[in-house]
Order: structure tokens, then sequence, then C-alpha cells
């Protein structure tokens, strides 16, 4: 071992410094540009946004969020068999920094390059940061589970600080220039990964799989199968992507069609994947049982996410639209917001972490169901107050009622309770239940969860359309200041505007016409479109919540399957 590695940071392994603030810089990325995107997508053209429906810009939303979790999947095989862990994370990092530069520039080809570019880039950096970490502790134990809650720390600072100093740029200066800072963190993150990467020595410069042949001299056989495993998949997505293009299940030109698609296809994989092993997978009627209980636990985990991860897309706009968030005579950028959750987990994970072994010590500490069913039932709560928000905005005309931030903090601080519950066991508790030889598919399996809660979670907050209200008061104002309708003053109406107009007074330059439709259209959402708000928020109360209490109830029965795992 070199000088270098034998160097400590609170005690830890130096390295872990050089992984804590690489993770914590593409997190500052990652988040800062996230708190902006459904923002953005639904900010009315006059406001410099791109004047999306609420419905596509959530389903953008929710396929971005899905991607990044999807690609973890390929991104760890590369690693694994191809780069390495160390030549994964730098390339990652590159690619997701060309990414946020990409949205920088102001175009609409520039912005999606720049979306799919970061997809690419965190699905190489994200999971193979945390391989490197445990590698940084052979021994394992407790040292190992301390250096991880240092880690996660790091995490959490960057989703902390990403969106104050993001969201301030991009809501008081320029969308765009948000997007640039994101980037110039991920670059600060990637210079001191390369500045300081010699405290990592040899770790993760050898991909596992060469690892693997040097240690017991392995075959290429099972690197041979999970290649046609995943090419066998990949073709299954593109065949169920034509199926269902082609029988009108979906529209694939539009952004919710291809959330829908890209959602019943991961579900039918799931359950074939499920079947497969139950059927052909060589389970002794012990593991039979503790797959059982994965299947359960993957549906609570992907019924978790779909409610949690509302903090980017429904809850987002709720803060931008209808929250008070004037102090004085300024105004709280409404990407703050996303700070609240990061802020509760650094200030409650040492609380939690504290609880848990006092209660294992009088053996007490609940079972993994048993947390699961607690953090379904949290998050529940959370939109339950959401529901009490609604109301305060239901109430009055549109625009004049708004709630209270406390509403929103917390409803935050009730989903950060839920992830306490949740988060830390969800993919421990997978792997042990694995057997051996499906674990590395199991992970994978997790990360399926979670992206089909961030894909639901971006069409569930499509139900309605928080931005058009704004959007329907700023066409008024331009029509308002107009003598006749020109080219250059439509350019400044959304589309989802123009389309309650009517294309025949637009063609006809009707001006007092358009007046006239514009402001039934904001009578409309006044009268109909926000009495809604609140009973789309008790669905998704009821939904969870009866997931939660269906957990709770049969939480003993899900323990019996796990046989000697808590």
């Amino acid at each position: 071992m070199s000088s270098a590695q034998n160097k400590t940071w609170f005690g830890h392994p130096r390295g872990l410094a050089t992984l804590f603030f690489t993770e914590m810089w593409e997190r500052f990325s990652y988040y800062g540009m996230r708190a902006l995107l459904v923002l953005f997508l639904s900010a009315a053209l006059v406001d410099k946004g791109m004047g999306l429906s609420n419905a596509e810009a959530n389903a953008i939303y929710g396929l971005y969020t899905a991607f990044v979790y999807l690609l973890a999947l390929p991104g760890g095989w590369i690693a694994d068999n191809l780069w390495g862990q160390r030549k994964s994370v730098w390339y990652g990092g590159i690619i997701i920094a060309m990414g946020h530069f990409s949205m920088a520039i102001p175009s609409n080809f520039t912005f999606f390059m720049g979306l799919v570019l970061i997809v690419i880039g965190t699905g190489l950096l994200k999971p193979n940061v945390s391989t490197m970490v445990g590698d940084l502790y052979p021994e394992g134990g407790s040292r190992r589970d301390a250096g991880f809650s240092v880690y996660y720390m790091g995490i959490n600072l960057g989703a902390f600080l990403g969106p104050l100093l993001c969201g301030y740029f991009a809501e008081n200066i320029d969308w765009h220039v948000g997007f640039g800072l994101a980037g110039i963190g991920m670059v600060i993150g990637l210079l001191q990964y390369r500045f300081t990467g010699k405290y990592l020595g040899d770790i993760g410069i050898l991909p596992k799989a060469k690892e693997e042949e040097q240690d017991d001299g392995a075959s290429p056989h099972e690197d041979a199968y999970n290649r046609k495993y995943a090419l066998g998949l990949v073709a299954v997505l593109i065949t169920g992507v034509i199926i269902a293009q082609l029988v009108g299940w979906v529209d694939m030109t539009t952004a919710q069609g291809v959330a829908e698609a890209l959602g019943f296809i991961i579900i039918s994989i799931v359950a074939v994947y499920f079947i497969y092993i139950f059927l052909a997978g060589g389970l002794t009627r012990i593991q039979k049982k503790k797959m059982g209980a994965i299947i359960v636990i993957f549906v609570a985990a992907a019924v978790f996410w779909s409610g949690f991860e509302q903090a980017g897309s429904s809850l987002n706009l709720f803060g931008k639209y209808f929250t008070e968030r004037m102090i004085g005579a300024w105004e709280v950028p409404a990407s703050w917001f996303q700070s609240i959750n990061s802020f509760f987990i650094i200030l409650f994970s040492p609380v939690f972490g504290w609880l848990w072994i006092q209660l294992a010590k009088k053996n007490l500490n609940p079972s993994s169901p048993l947390k699961f069913a607690f953090g379904l039932i949290f998050l529940a709560l959370g939109f339950f107050v959401m529901v009490a928000a609604a109301k305060v905005v239901a109430s009055g005309m549109a625009g004049e009622s708004k709630a209270s931030p406390f509403f929103l903090i917390l409803t935050y601080f009730l989903h950060t309770v839920g992830e306490l519950c949740l988060s830390p066991i969800g993919m421990s508790t997978f792997t042990k239940l694995s057997p051996k030889r499906y674990v590395g598919q199991m992970m994978g399996i997790w990360f399926v969860a979670t992206s089909l809660g961030n894909l639901i979670a971006g069409l569930v907050a499509g139900k309605f359309d928080f931005s058009l209200f704004d959007k329907s008061d700023k066409a008024l104002g331009v029509l308002t200041e107009a003598d006749q309708v020109t080219p250059d003053m439509l350019e400044k109406i959304d589309q989802n505007v123009k389309d309650a107009i009517g294309s025949d007074l637009i063609e006809a330059g009707d001006l007092e016409g358009m007046r006239t439709s514009v402001t039934q259209l904001i009578e409309q959402v006044s009268t109909e479109s926000l009495p809604q708000m609140p009973s789309l928020f008790w669905s998704i109360t009821m939904f969870i919540g009866i997931a939660g209490l269906l957990m709770l109830l049969f939480h003993p029965v899900v323990k019996k399957w796990m046989g000697d795992v808590h």
C-alpha cells in the first residue's frame, strides 16, 4: 500500500474524501438542474420557458429521471467488464458536464441533447462511485457502514446546495445560466477527482470481471450469458414499443405517450423476469418464499418513489404557482423548496440511526417490511397535508389565494421521515433475500423499481395543469397590449393557450375574440380546474395510504417469507 493510501480523513481512508466530493458535486449538478427542469419546461414563453403543457413537461421529467436509474444497469456492466470503476466515473462526469453546458445554450435541440448526455453520464458515474466506496473497506463491518454514512452525507450536501445556487441564478437571471452553473459544479468535482485520485490506490482501475479471472480463473461463460440476457431485454423492449404503437395503445409522437409505453414495458419485463425466476430459476422452497418477499418489496418501493418523486414535479409546480413566496419585497425562488428534503435528511439521519440502534438493543427494531409500511404511511400523510394546501388555493379566484409555505415544508418533513424509514434498507434487503447467483440482478431490479416510481411520478403529476392559469394570464397581457395580431405577438403565446383560443380566431386575426377566449379560459381554470386540485392530491394520498396499510397488515406474512433475514 502506498503512502498516499495510508493517509486518513476523519478516521477513514483518504480516498473517501475523493469520492465524497466527487459525488457531492455530481449531486449538486443533478439536483440543481432537476429543481429547474419542470419549472423551465412548463414556464410561459414570455418568461423564456419552453411553454409546454403540464402533461408534456412532467412526462419529460418522468422519462429523464427514469432513464437516469435504468442506465445505471449498463453503466455498472461497462465498469465491471470493460473500463473499470475509475475510468467509468471520469468519463461519466465529463459527459454529465457536457450535458449541462449543452443545456446552457438556448435552443430546444441543445436542451434535449443535454438531457440525453446527463442520463448517459449519470448511468456511468453514480453506481460506480458507490462501488469504490465499498472497496475502500475490504474488511467490511461497522467501519464500512460508517464510511457509507459519511458518503451519503456528501450526497445530501450536494443535493441541498444545488437547488439553492442553480435555482437562484436560473429564476433571477436566466434559466440557461442555472443549467450552466450545474455544469460548473460537475467540472469542480471532476478536477478534485483527478487531482486526488492517487488516494484511491489501485481501487477501480481493473474491471471486476478481470479481477475475478485473476483471482480464481473464472470462465467467461457467465459474462457471455449476461450479454445475451441484456441483448434479449433490448430486443423485447424494441418489440414492445413497436407493437404498442401499431395497435394504438400509446402515441409515441408525444412525451406522454413515450412515458406510458416505457411504463408498460418495464412492468411487463419485470413480471416476465419474476415468473421465469420462479419457474425455471432453480430455487428451493425457502428461496421462492424469499423471492415472494422481494416482489412485495419491489411493488412497495415503486409505489413509494412514485409519490416521493413528486417533489420535482407536482410539488415543485405547486411551490411555483400556488405558494406564498414573498418575504417583504423579495420573492423566494420556487426551486429553493427542493433543498428542504436534503436539509431534513442531514438533520435527522443521525437521529434515525441512533433510534434504530437503541430499538435493536431492546430487540424492538422494526423488520424491513414494517419499515416499508411506515415509509408509505408517512408519505401518504405528507400528501394529506397537500390536500389541505390545495383547498386553500381552490377557495379563492385563480392566482389570488396562495397557500402558506409551511404546507410544503411540513409535507417535505413527513416525506423525509418516510424516506429515512425505507430508503436506507431497500437495496440491502434485496441483496440479503436474493440467492447468491442472482444478487447482481436483484440490485438491478432495485434500480428498476426506483426508475418505475420516477416514471409514474411524472405521469401522475401531468393530471393537472398547474401552469395553465399563469400562461393564460400572460397571454391576456400580450393580447391587451397588442393593436393587431402579428407573428411576433403569436410567438409569445403558449401552444396550449393557442389551442384553447382556437385556430379560427387566430387565422382571422380577431384580436377582440382572442381576448374574450383567453378571459373565458382564465374563468374556467378558476371555476373548474382549481377545485379539482384537492381531489388530485387526495387520490395520491389514498393510493399510497392504502398501499401502506396493506403493507402494515401483511408485514407478518412477508416477514415470515423472509426467513432469517430481518
